[in-house]
């Protein structure tokens, strides 16, 4: 028999999903940044490399582990079920995808891995590749030398990933373009639409990693026909270190062999020794063993604050702080590396000053209470939705000129 459809009576079910969901049905505009106490410390622009948690994330997590202090195993079938059904689905409202193509992951690289893996390489097939890319997106399919898989590298124009570029690229034995929706070390913005049009034009499979997109820019991954995408919860999500979701399209599930199997990736029942490997229907199958539910709760979360301010709206505050972090920045003598372009922009926006170490003015801006990171020589700023115009006057401030 499947847990998923064991009744469940423990003492406290109402403290583990509560209905007034930690105070995030008060949250609005008008007062998200008294959600998160950072903004009484510093000035976080730094949630690209590490988003700070709100109390209702923070407070999730804590009701989660209250529970098993308090009850045990006891409310393990509801936890299964919860995580299944009501947290993946408000996950795919989030993303534009069904809940049914949905699986944990500790991290964006395990996504990253399950495709790597779990794909059906060819000797002498290849893949394309931006030479831009951040690690977990580039050791992975490096490994696949072995298989006779090769890398075909897309070479950046000033930071950019073109289109055009990849398509000179492609062959007949290109199986799958990967690459980062928005650029980690200069905020690059992809354009998924063309970059999807191309790959369905040419029979090629398009895995993303979206770690930099999810969280701050909308996102419809079936509108734009995205097969496979990653996305670690630590960053834009605003969700615990340790989580996060891979996409797998309901189509091409079938396509990959799941590279890590447990008790998990098939329909999980209490007779555990029945040993029939049969996966689960649903992207499930690639959730090995027992699901990290403590930092599902605090995801969960984060997301419900999403959904609640809209991706839109959240879009557009981001995009709005960066433009108004530009045109400060440029009157105090500083450039701007990101390309700001229209398309190209996004919450990352990366700057320099020629007369200025980028790792000195780091060190004094943290003095001051500002955060931010730097990547590639060039200093980065990645406001959020908590963040306002007064941390990037604050931010303006403390530069030197």
């Amino acid at each position: 028999m499947n847990i998923l459809e064991n009744a469940v009576s423990v003492g406290g079910p109402a403290a583990l999903f509560p209905d007034d969901r930690n105070g995030i049905e008060h949250l609005d505009w008008s007062n998200i940044g008294q959600a998160f106490p950072i903004k009484q410390r510093r000035a976080y622009l730094n949630n690209a490399s590490i988003g700070a948690l709100s109390q209702p994330v923070v407070a999730a997590v804590n009701r989660f582990m209250e529970d098993v202090r308090d009850n045990g195993r006891n409310a393990y079938p509801e936890w299964c079920r919860y995580a299944e059904e009501t947290i993946k689905a408000r996950i795919g409202r989030l993303i534009g995808a069904h809940r049914d193509e949905i699986a944990y992951v500790k991290n964006t690289t395990e996504g990253l891995v399950n495709v790597a893996n779990g794909f059906p390489w060819r000797d002498g097939d290849n893949l394309i590749l931006p030479d831009i890319e951040y690690p977990s997106n580039v050791y992975c399919w490096m490994k696949l030398a072995a298989r006779g898989v090769t890398i075909r590298w897309v070479k950046n124009r000033n930071g950019r990933i073109l289109v055009d570029d990849i398509r000179r690229l492609m062959d007949d034995r290109t199986r799958l373009v990967s690459l980062s929706a928005v650029q980690f070390s200069n905020g690059f913005r992809q354009d998924l639409e063309a970059t999807s049009n191309l790959c369905h034009e040419r029979g090629v499979y398009l895995n993303l990693d979206a770690i930099q997109w999810a969280g701050s820019l909308e996102l419809d991954v079936e509108k734009l026909g995205i097969h496979f995408l990653s996305v670690g919860g630590h960053k834009w999500m605003l969700a615990p270190i340790g989580t996060g979701f891979f996409y797998c399209r309901k189509s091409v599930l079938g396509l990959l062999d799941p590279p890590s199997v447990g008790y998990h990736s098939v329909d999980s029942t209490e007779d555990h020794m029945h040993y029939m490997l049969e996966y689960r229907p649903t992207a499930a199958r690639f959730e090995e063993a027992l699901a990290n539910f403590t930092g599902i709760w605090g995801l969960d979360a984060a997301v419900r604050i999403q959904l609640a301010l809209t991706p839109a709206r959240i879009e557009s505050h981001i995009l709005t702080l960066t433009d108004y972090a530009c045109e400060a920045l440029l009157r105090k003598g500083y450039q701007i590396v990101s390309s700001r372009n229209p398309g190209e922009a996004s919450g990352n926006l990366s700057f320099k000053h020629s007369g200025h170490d980028a790792q000195e003015l780091s060190q004094r801006l943290r003095d001051a209470g500002v955060d931010l990171a730097v990547r590639g020589g060039n200093l980065r700023i990645s406001p959020t939705y908590y963040n306002d115009s007064d941390e990037i006057d604050r931010l303006i401030e403390a530069l030197p000129s």
